[in-house]
């Protein structure tokens, strides 16, 4: 079983966290946060060669609909995308919000899971 999707694409990093950003805003998703995970190794000392950006990426009315439901899930929140180097290639990928949901237990909470799932996967297919 896969807990995540990732994509392959020939932009650099910082071309593909652009188109991401856009098409992330074509389906009502901001980015909330964009941290430089491997900056920050290096600025701590340690040999961390590779690009690594992690997004934290917010649709605030799928957020309301499901912390209305059970403010747990807001443990899962906000969705995380990555931007990533590896063996020179750029790399975007993400957790599946419907593997993370299934812990909650609630239908009504797995479809809105797959709803933000779909939304984020073709967020991240038009990026590339």
């Amino acid at each position: 079983m896969s807990f995540g999707y990732t994509v392959e694409t020939s932009k650099g990093m910082d071309d593909a966290v652009q188109a991401l950003e856009q098409a992330l805003k074509e389906e009502k998703f901001g980015v909330l946060w964009d941290f430089d995970l491997a900056g920050k190794l290096r600025e701590k000392g340690k040999d961390f060669p590779s690009g690594y950006r992690v997004l934290e990426v917010c649709n605030p009315d799928e957020a309301e609909k499901v912390l209305s439901k059970d403010k747990q899930v807001g443990y899962f929140l906000p969705c995380k995308i990555v931007v990533y180097e590896e063996d020179g290639k750029t790399k975007i990928g993400m957790p599946n919000p419907t593997t993370l949901i299934e812990l909650a237990n609630d239908p009504e909470l797995n479809e809105i899971a797959a709803d933000v799932e779909n939304r984020l996967k073709k967020s991240i297919d038009n990026a590339k």
